[in-house]
């Protein structure tokens, strides 16, 4: 399949499953397809607020195949699915992905070409806060080219986790 008509099938994919999984409070962050001998694989990223369940993804798997099964967007050739949550690795693109990532360490490169590392604060639809060695740094949307959230082995704990320890 080209590329092109790749595209049109993963929007009318997304578009397809918009309602059925806006109806479990899940957000569809990526759809790819992936040819795989006579098959494809049909992968399908989900998101929330609070994050992604075993549950919210067995749901989601439910409905995305019911969606698919009765549609003619697939056309006959078989196909594997498999719902995912959005992962880590993936790029923050959209100010909910900065929400959802509260607290969470980031590495950005602005349009500059300056790298910065700090932790997620406040994010709105325009910008984000993080605090950077201390440092409160607003950053509009508009001037970030990359954003990922970098893996914490020894994550810190947030004030409020590390207080309530204390006192118990």
């Amino acid at each position: 399949m080209n590329t092109a008509k790749q595209d049109v099938v993963r929007g009318r994919i997304e578009a397809e499953l918009a309602d059925p999984l806006r109806a479990l409070d899940l957000d569809i962050e990526a759809v790819e397809i992936t040819p795989a001998g006579k098959r494809r694989i049909v992968r399908i990223a989900v998101d929330k607020d609070g994050g992604v369940t075993l549950d919210d993804v067995a749901e989601a798997t439910q409905a995305v195949s019911a969606v698919l099964d009765g549609s003619d967007v697939l056309g006959e050739q078989p196909y594997t699915l498999e719902v995912t949550s959005r992962g880590v690795e993936r790029p923050l693109t959209l100010p909910r992905h900065w929400r959802r990532n509260a607290d969470r360490l980031v590495r950005i490169t602005l349009a500059d070409e300056t790298t910065v590392t700090g932790r997620v604060g406040a994010s709105d639809s325009d910008s984000v806060t993080l605090d950077v060695d201390g440092t409160a740094r607003e950053v509009l949307y508009a001037d970030i080219t990359k954003a990922y959230v970098e893996i914490e082995f020894n994550r810190r704990k947030p004030a409020a986790e590390h207080d309530e320890e204390e006192d118990a």
